[in-house]
């Protein structure tokens, strides 16, 4: 699922050293700060924070940054220092419109649940369900696509992780999962479309190689175990997340710790992890197991068949 600027209004930022916002050294003295990851308790409200001052940062930048996120219609912006909360902040009206947003406020995840959706196919291999190298039809099943049956089995399920199924994105809507929807256009592997039906369907394999609810597994394999709130639903064909940006920082959290939450290793198979964050591909440098990447050598968007020179986000840092 796309959407436009105005609509992309959880920015959860994880920084584990802030340098934009710091005044020279000689101006201040940060106060010392643990380096080691701090992790909120799963149940209640309860998060440690941090002050911009003690981290020796510009605060009078501060207002700024925010008028910046107000006129941008964000809805919410957190800054972490290593798992402490040291900016949060929300602006704007609630999804109804009844009363402001703030920290107990839903919100969808729009494109950014892509990521959940690669975790959680992580999570399902190393129970032992899905293999990705394995063709999608094997969970699946038949017919699934409008294709014959061993173009069917040519896709895999980690061609619908790195967008190169070769299906057609150029169809009518990009988004339907209908069977009539999903054609073939070129041989899998050979081309990268950002393209979510494709995308869309990992639920279903999920579904079909753990044999239970993909919701249901997602809550018990990844949501309860980080204190995650939040719920899918569907909007038309996207299965989208909505949740409080609190739950999309645990998320950035437990990502930033390589899968492991405090003492717990919630995916232990560090091989996929480390694929899914880093180039899946030759095709788009920029793209992973349905993660963007930046710092590579040239990347490709959305919409277009055009690779394109340098970081997709020059100015960010490169292992953003």
């Amino acid at each position: 699922m796309s959407a436009p600027r105005s609509f992309l209004l959880l920015a959860v930022i994880l920084l584990l050293s802030a340098t934009s916002c710091r005044k020279d050294p000689e101006m201040t003295t940060p106060d010392p700060v643990e380096d080691e990851l701090y992790f909120p308790p799963n149940n209640g409200s309860g998060w440690e924070t941090l002050s911009p001052e003690s981290l020796g940062w510009d605060t009078s930048k501060i207002p700024d940054l925010l008028q910046f996120l107000e006129d941008g219609k964000s809805r919410a912006f957190l800054v972490l220092k290593n798992g402490r909360i040291v900016i949060e902040a929300y602006f704007g009206k609630n999804l109804l419109g009844t009363a402001d947003f703030n920290s107990q406020a839903n919100w969808y995840w729009a494109s950014a649940g892509k990521t959940l959706t690669a975790f959680t196919v992580g999570l399902a291999q190393e129970d032992g369900y899905p293999d990705i190298q394995n063709s999608s039809a094997t969970y699946l099943g038949t017919g699934w696509a409008d294709i014959t049956a061993e173009q069917a089995e040519a896709i895999t399920v980690r061609h619908h992780l790195t967008m190169t199924t070769g299906l057609d994105d150029g169809v009518n809507n990009s988004d339907c999962t209908d069977k009539e929807c999903l054609v073939y256009l070129a041989e899998p592997g050979t081309r990268w479309a950002y393209h979510n039906a494709a995308y869309t369907i990992l639920d279903r394999v999920i579904e079909g190689a753990a044999k239970q609810d993909f919701d249901d597994y997602f809550h018990s394999r990844l949501t309860q175990k980080i204190g995650m709130d939040g719920f899918w639903t569907y909007l038309d064909y996207n299965h989208v997340y909505f949740s409080t940006a609190r739950s999309m920082a645990r998320f950035g959290l437990l990502n930033l710790n390589k899968g492991k939450w405090k003492e717990e290793a919630i995916m232990s198979d560090l091989q996929y992890f480390n694929n899914m964050t880093h180039p899946s591909q030759d095709i788009n440098e920029s793209y992973g197991y349905l993660w963007w990447l930046n710092g590579q050598g040239s990347y490709m968007l959305p919409g277009i068949q055009l690779e394109l020179p340098g970081s997709i986000i020059p100015a960010a840092p490169s292992d953003l």
